[in-house]
């Protein structure tokens, strides 16, 4: 495992990591999210986000500390592992794992859905064939990049991530020269429908900031790199949600219940090329998504096989791209077949509540690992301030947050969990009759 693990290329910067959470926190929520937001809250909405931000702050510092105490990649597998065990350290990165895949099949037809409303020779796109051939292009294609190395991962990213960001920040622009005081300081404060739920919703638009610790074996400086990366993309995000959100209820005050979308607001402001602006760009917001989903989540199973709890095809590196093409070939080619099966609905639904999980265990592995820490490393390992009092209330979040999925999720993830004990069981006694052998 050293000599495979020495061939991966020390490739992200401060840049490129932030592009991981970026793209890892903006997918398709952002295009999603306003109108529902908006019908639970109205011009409430916009402030629901920051307080959903920094919310989610506690929950990314307590990860910023978790972080610094590893140079390898991995994220929620490797802390769980290295705190609780292989039972565990399976068990976390298992349901971790299997939410990134649904979550990219589900992705990966929302790009279809939104190529239709291009224009009116679009609509192919929207029909069952149209789906089946952008899921196919878009995971295939994002699967060969990823398997030619982790450098042309992040230029991918850079070049979705302009695409994404530069219409937005058009439409707020464009858009914030109607917001006025009564709007920003409303007198009359509207009432919160289902305000757990809402959160939960709200919660579901930060998800993915992990994106980042999953990659820290070809990370440079990963021990500093890694919370400064967290930390200030996630602020940065808040603001754009909050800057979003109050174009969105400034430009259609009489539609909040409506469920109008982002499209809708630039159509508004300059007319129909605007909505095909914005069709185009949640094109690239999700692409941008899915290529960081690759990217991270490939990682997750090459963290597993070092760990030694899946096969070590999953660790082996490629001699001459020097990524892990099993691990992404593999995460590609499920991803693929769960998106054109359709079967990802239902892991679609327990995705908040699979991340509440991994969160969870994670935060609470942080006292042992600080306690098992090499004293060099803990020297220079990030502090926060107060000691535990953060991680203890970002855990607590993660609890409170969990308590709101239905009991059918947590049926679901219960049985995901099961079925993964089983084939880690079968795996250890491939491994034990091998070693008997030998």
């Amino acid at each position: 495992m050293t000599s495979q693990k020495a061939q991966l290329i020390r490739g992200i910067g401060g840049i490129g990591g932030s592009l991981l959470v970026l793209n890892g926190m903006i997918g398709a929520g952002i295009f999603g999210l306003p109108s529902k937001v908006a019908v639970q809250a109205g011009v409430l909405s916009p402030w629901l986000f920051v307080a959903a931000g920094l919310l989610v702050i506690l929950i990314v510092l307590a990860f910023a500390e978790l972080g610094s105490y590893f140079k390898d990649s991995g994220g929620p597998a490797l802390y769980s592992t290295t705190a609780f065990g292989p039972v565990i350290g399976f068990g976390t990165s298992w349901i971790y794992y299997v939410s990134r895949i649904s979550s990219t099949a589900a992705n990966s037809h929302v790009i279809a859905e939104y190529l239709s409303k291009v224009g009116s020779g679009w609509s192919w796109f929207d029909t069952t064939a149209g789906h089946a051939a952008v899921v196919t292009v878009v995971i295939g294609g994002l699967t060969v990049i990823n398997m030619l190395g982790v450098k042309n991962s992040i230029r991918t990213l850079a070049v979705l991530t302009f695409f994404k960001l530069m219409p937005l920040l058009m439409l707020i622009m464009l858009g914030l020269q109607f917001v006025s005081p009564d709007i920003l300081f409303p007198e009359a404060l509207p009432t919160v429908n289902d305000p757990g739920g809402t959160m939960l919703l709200l919660f579901y638009a930060f998800i993915g900031f992990e994106a980042i610790v999953m990659t820290a074996g070809e990370t440079k400086n990963p021990r500093r790199t890694i919370p400064l990366a967290m930390v200030k993309t996630v602020l940065v995000i808040t603001v754009l949600y909050l800057l979003i959100m109050l174009v969105y209820v400034v430009v259609l005050p009489d539609e909040l219940d409506s469920g109008a979308t982002l499209a809708d607001v630039a159509s508004r402001i300059v007319g129909p090329g605007g909505a095909v602006v914005i069709a185009l760009t949640a094109v690239f917001s999700i692409g941008g998504n899915l290529a960081g989903s690759v990217l991270s989540a490939s990682r997750l199973t090459l963290s597993m096989a070092e760990q030694r709890l899946l096969p070590q095809w999953f660790g082996k590196i490629h001699p001459k791209y020097a990524s892990p093409a099993n691990s992404v070939l593999f995460f590609g080619g499920i991803a693929l077949v769960v998106a054109l099966s359709g079967t990802f609905a239902k892991l679609a639904i327990a995705s908040t509540l699979t991340r509440m999980i991994v969160y969870s265990v994670s935060i609470a592995a942080l006292p042992v690992i600080k306690r098992q820490a090499d004293p060099e490393v803990s020297a220079n390992a990030f502090k926060l301030p107060g000691g535990y009092a953060i991680p203890v209330l970002a855990l607590g979040l993660c609890v409170w947050m969990a308590t709101y999925s239905s009991v059918e999720s947590w049926l679901f993830v219960g049985l995901l969990l099961i079925v993964g004990l089983v084939l880690f069981g079968i795996e250890k006694l491939i491994l034990r009759t091998t070693s008997e052998k030998t």
